[in-house]
């Protein structure tokens, strides 16, 4: 880490070949090798271009509802000690979570490249609604790729994306979750990849992909930075955020990457450490290729990717965002866990004694948050609230109830 000037940090990563130290890459069939280039070159040609920054600007402000605030947890944290939590609200960007920061970029991008349709992924629903959100801003077509249990247990979801014009198709092949549902988008690019444009749902797959989502992304930190600045004088002592593929999280890092701030990614323990029940990528993962690029990935005994589970259909996801795996190898970011009992007890108390029900995906964020500002007992954590939890109520009620248990301290 003493090599990196993170001041020149985002000029300096990823590099031309899209690497991120040794990680990321670009691993890609022959016949999509020219697709890439052109997504590349034409992002590279607008992200410097006043008429596209000034387009998304107006498209932030009057239509995302952007800049989301930062808010202060005072009772909750007045329950947990002196810690200070406060969170950036991402769950009030427009369709609920961080996802149309990057969809209405790729939007914009796929209209300045002439294409007609975009694909893409989705485990939680949140990235499908935001796309689809954003096809029928741009007047594009739209297809989402969700696995069948995804679909199950985030129906609200998926009835957004049919009322929006999307079409959802489901796959129904090997675990018929997030992984899969990234398998099945890619294949069908393939095949329509001269009209269209696959919007990936996060930092992760070739480059440029997870250069084009971090930059998309980056203004949820370089708000909540200057907001938490604004409010109280000073930089919190800790930003977290959950980590899935990563997106919420590394638009969250990267603004204060050159800051004296502790910088906790955390990532989903599930129901603990065996194979299949997590998807912890970074704790008992390794190097390897998926999705067309190289990061930290779960692998089973053969080698390939491996099955993963987590409470949080967004996050069940075998690998990490190349930049997150290199960000961790350089020590400027550590990454921890929370299991799916922490997120649930999170979920409900962040409701009962704030009035904010969050997705579970960022209840795992609001959970290491609370174990941390007990153990501090004083200064203050930022969390990155990526999402709201109305995608996620029928399934918590059916399985949880209404968390009467959760509620006490």
């Amino acid at each position: 880490m003493d090599n990196i000037d993170f001041k020149r940090y985002l000029k300096q990563y990823p590099d031309k070949d899209g690497r991120f130290g040794r990680y990321g890459g670009a691993y890609l069939p022959p016949e999509l090798i020219p697709a890439f280039k052109e997504i590349n070159e034409a992002y590279l040609t607008i992200c410097h271009s006043s008429q596209f920054i000034s387009e998304l600007r107006r498209i932030r402000k009057e239509f995302q509802g952007r800049p989301t605030p930062v808010y202060h947890c005072e009772r909750l944290s007045r329950k947990l000690g002196n810690c200070q939590i406060y969170l950036k609200r991402e769950d009030l960007n427009h369709t609920g979570a961080h996802k149309l920061n990057h969809c209405m970029g790729e939007g914009l991008l796929a209209k300045f490249m002439g294409k007609k349709k975009i694909i893409a992924e989705t485990g939680a629903g949140q990235h499908g609604v935001a796309l689809a959100t954003a096809a029928a801003f741009f007047g594009l077509e739209c297809d989402i790729y969700m696995g069948e249990v995804d679909i199950a247990k985030q129906a609200p979801n998926v009835a957004r994306m049919k009322v929006l014009g999307a079409k959802v198709v489901p796959v129904t092949h090997g675990l018929k979750t997030l992984k899969e549902a990234v398998d099945a988008a890619f294949t069908a690019y393939l095949r329509e990849y001269k009209d269209t444009i696959y919007c990936i749902g996060s930092a992760v797959g070739p480059h440029p992909f997870p250069l084009i989502v971090r930059d998309f992304q980056a203004v949820v930190g370089t708000e909540a930075k200057e907001q938490f600045k604004e409010m109280t004088g000073f930089l919190p002592d800790i930003v977290t955020a959950c980590v899935g593929g990563g997106s919420n999280a590394i638009g969250m890092f990267v603004p204060f990457l050159d800051e004296p701030v502790e910088l906790v990614g955390v990532e989903p323990l599930g129901r603990g450490e065996k194979m299949g029940d997590n998807a912890a990528s970074m704790s008992y993962g390794s190097e390897g290729v998926m999705h067309g690029f190289d990061s930290i990935m779960l692998k089973d005994a053969a080698g390939e990717p491996g099955p993963v589970y987590s409470i949080a259909s967004g996050l069940d996801y075998p690998s990490v965002g190349p930049e997150h795996a290199f960000l961790r190898e350089i020590g400027r970011v550590k990454y921890d866990s929370a299991t799916d009992e922490e997120a649930i007890d999170a979920f409900f108390k962040l409701s009962r004694y704030e009035g904010i029900i969050p997705a579970l995906e960022s209840a795992h964020a609001v959970a290491y948050a609370m174990r941390r500002a007990k153990e501090m007992g004083q200064g203050s954590i930022l969390v990155n609230l990526s999402g709201r939890g109305d995608k996620d109520l029928d399934y918590v009620i059916e399985k949880y109830g209404f968390g009467d248990k959760y509620k006490e301290f």
